[in-house]
């Protein structure tokens, strides 16, 4: 058994007046709503979503018993409230690797590593890392990673020995080109939603979405050269 304290019945009442008052201002909110995209229903939701989430976590904890409400994620960008005319854009990528094959991994970093002019393979001096890379998937990792681009990665990782999972790109608004090296120490701290012009989705989750007995794709997603299922979405302005 645990030895974190367990919730109390008085936290389960109290999660419970939550989820009521959350109710109260997200019905608020839609009744008073400015827009398809009024950022006040929006938020209201989000609110609504994440107390009837915690109520749900903490009535399972205390009673063993469950809501009848299923709590639907949040794959959607937040209404649009950059510039109109960008004059500047941010590209942001994230792409998610799981290493499935550490031998192929630690050969190929072997290789490059045994290509490196400034490498000592007898005594893997400090600053060399022919000596290590053969017996170390992290040192592997920063030899292949600082070797080959991003995008050469993700085109061959299956001979580097890795599976891809999911990946996301996004297009963002800013309004001036940032000066060499102002984001360097917190590249991703200015990420904001609003923000986002458009995005770009890939995840074995399509593929389990999409109907076999259909013909084509959704509106909202296309297929790329090696048949990966990707899901765009630009918000509106």
């Amino acid at each position: 058994m645990s030895d974190a304290a367990q919730p109390s019945a008085a936290e389960v009442r109290a999660a419970a007046e939550a989820v009521k008052s959350a109710l109260d201002r997200h019905l608020d909110a839609v009744e008073r709503r400015s827009g398809e995209d009024d950022p006040a229903v929006y938020a209201a939701f989000n609110e609504l979503a994440a107390t009837a989430e915690a109520y749900d976590e903490l009535l399972y904890d205390v009673y063993d018993e469950v809501t009848p409400f299923e709590i639907p994620g949040d794959d959607t960008l937040p209404a649009y409230a950059g510039p109109e005319e960008p004059s500047a854009v941010s590209v942001l990528i994230r792409r998610d690797y799981a290493v499935v094959e550490p031998p192929r991994l630690l050969a190929q970093a072997q290789r490059v590593a045994d290509l490196d002019p400034d490498a000592d393979p007898d005594t893997g001096a400090p600053g060399s890392t022919a000596g290590v890379v053969g017996s170390s998937v992290h040192a592997a990792l920063g030899v292949l990673f600082g070797e080959y681009e991003p995008d050469e990665i993700a085109s061959r990782h299956k001979e580097f020995g890795l599976e891809e999972g999911d990946s996301t790109l996004w297009v963002a608004a800013a309004d001036h080109p940032a000066e060499p090296g102002d984001w360097l120490a917190a590249p991703f701290d200015q990420a904001d939603p609003q923000r986002v012009i458009c995005r770009f989705d890939v995840s074995a989750v399509f593929d389990e979405e999409a109907d076999p007995d259909e013909d084509g794709l959704d509106d909202d997603t296309f297929d790329d050269e090696d048949g990966a299922v990707r899901g765009g979405s630009a918000p509106g302005h």
